[in-house]
This record gives C-alpha cells, structure tokens and sequence, in this order.
C-alpha cells in the first residue's frame, strides 16, 4: 500500500509548493480535487483537457517528485432538483474522467448524488426511514426513476474511458453503505466501486473492518480515504446518531470528524490495514483532514504519523514457515 493525501487540504498553496511540501512529508501519492465541492485550486480541467503540452508538463512535475495521482475527485451532486448545481456536478465529472484516461489516473472519486422526491422538487430529499409510507415510496422512485438510469448511462461510460468510479458513502446520499453501495454496482456496472471513508461509517454504526470484508470479496475497494470520527456517547443519547448541529459545535454534537489516531486508536487502523490487504486492496490509503481542533498541518502529520505506524507497504513474504 502507499500512503497519499486528498490536496484539498492544501489549495491555498500552488501547484508546485503544494507537490514540495506534501512530497517532504513522506507520501507517495496525491489525490487531486478537479471541481464541485472539493473544487480546483490544483487542476485546471479545461486548460489540461484542451493541451497535451500542458498536461506532459503537469504530470512531469508530480513523477519528477516520486508522486503518483491516486485518484481525481469532483464530488457533487448530479442528480440534485438544482438543475445548474446538477448540470455542473455531471459536466466536472465527464471532464474528470476524461483528464482520467488522459493521464492514466484509474480512479475518479464522487457522491452517487440525491435526488428529490418528485420532478417538480426544489431540493434533494434523503428518506432514513421506511414508515410513513410515503418515504419508502419516495426512495423507490428516486432509485428508479434517478439513481440507476444515471448510472446505468455513465458508470458504463467510465468503463468505456477505463476509468472506475470510487462513489464515497456518505450520509446525504443515496448510496451511503455497503450494501446501497452493491446494490447500485448490480443494477448499473462494476465500474463503480467506493471510495472507502471510515469516518463516514462509524457514526451510521458500521464496522469499518467489516464494510472491508464485505466490499472486498466483491473487488468493490476503488480508494480509501483516512479520516477519524469520535463519537461523543452522552451528546449521542440526547441529539442521536443524524445529529443536525453545526460542524462547530465540537461540545454538544453526537460525533465529530477527527484525524487519524484521535478517535480511534492505532490498533484500529492496523486492523484496517490488515483487512485490506487480506481482502484485496493494495492501493493508496489517502489521508482526509476535517478536524475542528487542529490545524491541518498539526492534523496532517498526526494522521502521517499514525499510517505510518500501521501501514503494510510491502509485498507479503512467502510462508517460510511451513
């Protein structure tokens, strides 16, 4: 495995201080925002798309540093009942996987987006109950009528561009666990897989070692992202789980977003590590910082730190033993 770095992180430097300074700290790989929430302070699609020079000298710089893009991401929102946001979240993606194939990047990273609950919505509606009735009905139409026609049509236009889609399961969106997640791959394409947050699986109740098992019998790994959540017990009895407060409200909300290390001990993310690389991912573990009590330098290196500690880089001996 390679240790790597969403450059979001880092978009207030340019390109090139930006490749320096992640490249001293010891990673190996950057995963590179191209749009849409994640924006574009280190990819200019259009100007890449439209100049081979540009984009021979774009990779130079990343090679000539011993980097490698572990992936592109442009997470948003397709299928939202905003038609210019869902106009904009499908273009950046097309463009993205075309840079992809360009560049030879294997992986674009996104959300499998959220629709409303009927054509004339104004917003994106996530129903997380079955009962009144009328949720259940409104999930079945948005999966048919939205989610997988749209990703019938474009997760086989990844496949085509040998690019695959890494849809992040996150709350907010329709696909959202493993199981939303293996759902949608049989009904549209194997090209889609996860872009694996375990920060995003502890607050919903799941096992981050068990989601590796689960999606890595299925080769449905595409990426990883490494992010921590803690979660507060007492605040999680009074507000639960789908707490609605502000980010900010590190002292009254159920969880948080930590750096690697600081809601779940070392010993957690080895055990990670192991099930990846017994269930078939030996690709880039990509570090995510999101942590409201610390810089992100001082959040980057501990996240760099702890991986490091836990990270299986090489290749498995044979069993001498026996």
């Amino acid at each position: 495995m390679k240790l790597g770095v969403f450059t979001v992180l880092f978009a207030e430097k340019p390109f090139e201080e930006m490749l320096d300074y992640v490249q001293s700290s010891g990673v190996t790989a950057v995963e590179i925002g191209t749009g849409n929430y994640p924006g574009n302070a280190h990819c200019d699609l259009d100007s890449l798309l439209e100049s081979e020079s540009k984009r021979k000298d774009y990779i130079k710089q990343i090679q000539s540093r011993n980097l490698m893009i572990s992936a592109f991401s442009c997470h948003g929102n397709p299928l939202s009942p905003d038609k210019n946001f869902a106009k904009q979240s499908h273009e950046t993606f097309i463009k993205t996987i075309k840079l992809a194939e360009l560049l030879e990047v294997p992986v674009v990273n996104c959300f499998s987006g959220t629709p409303g609950d009927h054509e004339g919505a104004k917003y994106p509606n996530w129903p997380v109950s079955p009962w009144p009735n009328e949720y259940s009905d409104v999930k079945e139409w948005q999966w048919k009528e939205k989610l997988i026609p749209y990703w019938k049509e474009w997760g086989g236009y990844a496949k085509q561009h040998h690019v695959k889609i890494g849809l992040e399961l996150h709350g907010g969106f329709l696909v959202h666990t493993p199981y939303t997640l293996l759902k949608l791959r049989e009904e549209t394409s194997d090209s889609i897989g996860a872009n694996l947050d375990p920060s995003h699986l502890w607050w919903q109740g799941i096992d981050p070692v068990g989601a590796i098992k689960i999606l890595g019998k299925e080769q449905a790994i595409h990426h990883f992202h490494a992010k921590d959540t803690y979660i507060d017990q007492d605040n999680a009895n009074l507000y639960g789980l789908t707490d609605m407060q502000p980010y900010g409200n590190v002292q009254t909300r159920a969880w948080t977003f930590r750096s690697v290390g600081c809601g779940h001990g070392a010993q957690v993310w080895s055990d990670m590590m192991s099930a990846l690389r017994t269930y078939g991912y030996d690709y880039v573990v990509s570090i995510e910082h999101e942590d409201p009590l610390m810089s992100i330098e001082e959040g980057f290196f501990r996240a760099v730190k702890t991986l490091n500690e836990v990270l299986i880089k090489e290749t498995p001996t044979n069993m001498w033993w026996v």
